[in-house]
């Protein structure tokens, strides 16, 4: 059996058990989660740090390839670092970008 028919199985059995509600106003529930989330990404701090140049150009760089500005690049980074999902890359990507 694959991962997806479990994972169906697992729903189903889940439903089966009564375990789901149904959401009575959709609207407010989206409006609401989309205040929570507003107020944990506001951007009310401000920092300065100390970053070599080589480190920069890098980050720049990798921001442009991404589409968006480095400042927002560098935030991004941090809160993944601090919310503990920064995945460090493979060995084996690693040893590639290293050549």
């Amino acid at each position: 059996m694959n991962n997806e028919s479990k994972l169906e199985e697992e729903i189903l059995a889940s439903f089966e058990r009564g375990e789901w509600r149904s959401v009575l106003n959709p609207e407010n529930e989206i409006a609401h989660y989309a205040s929570i989330a507003s107020a944990s990404l506001a951007k009310d701090k401000r920092v300065n740090i100390r970053i070599s140049s080589r480190d920069l150009e890098d980050l720049q760089a990798r921001a442009a390839e991404e589409g968006l500005p480095y400042q927002t690049l560098m935030a991004s980074v941090l809160h993944k670092f601090v919310t503990g999902r920064l995945v460090e890359p493979s060995p084996r990507l690693t040893s590639r970008n290293n050549k």
